[in-house]
Formats: structure tokens, C-alpha cells, sequence
């Protein structure tokens, strides 16, 4: 076998991995949408709203950081409302979510390990295209980020509530984060397929380990040192008006 025959099975084999692995994405996108959909659905039943409540919720929440993404990136339509399989499948998810409640333990744990597959995928998707589009590394992790966490915000926006996202929860804006800076480094090394798989993995672990153990970000950070500031200057004010009410008595008593 020639030199130049081995080198096109070579490639033919490389192209056909890069395909599987996009179909293998594919799949955990649609799943992500799917999933999320669903979870706007469990919040618009939580809320008491009709079926048009629940579509409106599960549509935003199963694609609108994709449509986010797409918008700033103004490369054309969003591919949610091009590829008639996203919005299809988040039609689907509000259904379900309308006649099914999800109160039994198996259905939940299957949504939370979906949605936590999509937080990594919808960030190295993010970050992809962002990369693709000419944009620099910064704002290809913040598009990331965007992707993986804006239809959530939106929903809880829509339900008059505090975005998740903003803390008090475990770790989900941080899983998609990081999930990011590892697509653009892998991407900026030629390795786009692995990158994606590495982000996947990754940001479904650290989301499902934030869960399971309570890992959450710090709300507030009070220094030790800004404590003892504060006490001194407290006693320092307490102690000087003391002082001044101490010579005030005195020279009153001194008056004829």
C-alpha cells in the first residue's frame, strides 16, 4: 500500500470521527433541550400557569440562550428557529411537562443528569461558534457562558424571581465557565472535537458534584482585619463622646 493511499485513509478515518463525535453532541444538545424544556415546564406548573405558560417557559428556557448567542453574534436566524428539531424537541418538553407532575425521585435524578450534560455542551457550543466568528477568547468564554446559562435567567426572569444563577445555589454558571476556557484552549490547539468532549464531561461533573455535596459560591466575604477596624473605630467614637459628656458635665457644674 502506497504512502499517499494510507495518508487518505488516514484523513477519511479523522473526517469520520469528527462527524461521530458531532452527532454524538448533536444528541446531548437535543437532550439539553429537551431537558431544560421540561424543567420550564416544572417551573411553570409550580407557578399555576396554562398551557400557553408552560410553551412560552419551556421554549425560553430549553433554547433561549442559544438564541442569545445567536442574536449578539448577528451571523444570520438562530439556529433554534432554522433547525425545525430544536424547537420541536422543546415543544415536546413543555407536553410532557403538562401532563407528566416529575415527582418521583428516578424521573427527577434523570432531568438534573441531563441538564448537567447540557451545561457543558451548550458552553463548548457556545464558545465554537463564538471562535469561529472571529471573536477573541474573552468574549468566546463569555458567550459560552451566555449559552449555557441564558435561558434559565430569562425564565426566572419571566416568573418575577432572582436568576438563579446569581447565587445562593450550587455551582451551574461556574460549570459552564470553566467548561468555556477549556473549549477555547482546546480549540486554540487544534483539537475543536476534544475540546468539546473534555467541556461535556467536565461541566456535567462539577454541576452533578455541586449538587450532591452543596458546593455553592461565597455571597459575602467579611476580612478579619476589617472586623477589628470597625470595633476599634466603633469603641474609639464610643470612648471620645464619653469624654466630651465627662468635661460638658464639669464645666456645667463649675457655672455660677
Amino acid at each position: 500500500m502506497s504512502l499517499s493511499s494510507l495518508r487518505a485513509r488516514y484523513v477519511d478515518g479523522m473526517v469520520h470521527e469528527a462527524v461521530t463525535v458531532d452527532e454524538a453532541i448533536r444528541v446531548v444538545d437535543l437532550a439539553g433541550v429537551l431537558a431544560n424544556a421540561i424543567l420550564g415546564g416544572i417551573a411553570a406548573r409550580a407557578a399555576r400557569l396554562d398551557i400557553v405558560g408552560f410553551a412560552i417557559l419551556a421554549v425560553i428556557s430549553g433554547l433561549g440562550g442559544g438564541m442569545i448567542r445567536d442574536t449578539l453574534l448577528q451571523h444570520g436566524t438562530p439556529v433554534a428557529l432554522t433547525d425545525p428539531y430544536y424547537l420541536g424537541f422543546a415543544i415536546v418538553g413543555a407536553v410532557i411537562a403538562f401532563f407528566i407532575p416529575f415527582k418521583g425521585k428516578m424521573s427527577l435524578r434523570l432531568l438534573i443528569v441531563l441538564d448537567a450534560l447540557a451545561v457543558g455542551c451548550w458552553a463548548a457550543a457556545g464558545s465554537q461558534k463564538a471562535i469561529a466568528a472571529g471573536l477573541g477568547w474573552l468574549p468566546a468564554i463569555m458567550l459560552g457562558v451566555v449559552t449555557a446559562i441564558g435561558g434559565g435567567m430569562v425564565r426566572d426572569v419571566l416568573l418575577i424571581k432572582v436568576p438563579a444563577v446569581f447565587g445562593g445555589n450550587t455551582l451551574y454558571a461556574t460549570s459552564a465557565f470553566l467548561a468555556s476556557i477549556e473549549m477555547v484552549v482546546l480549540t486554540e490547539l487544534g483539537l475543536p472535537a476534544l475540546g468539546s468532549v473534555v467541556a461535556i464531561v467536565t461541566g456535567a461533573l462539577l454541576s452533578l458534584l455541586a449538587r450532591r455535596f452543596g458546593w455553592i459560591l461565597p455571597t459575602e466575604v467579611r476580612l478579619p482585619r476589617t472586623r477589628q477596624l470597625t470595633a476599634a473605630a466603633t469603641g474609639w467614637w464610643e470612648g471620645t463622646g464619653q469624654r466630651f459628656r465627662s468635661r460638658r458635665r464639669r464645666r456645667d457644674n463649675k457655672t455660677p
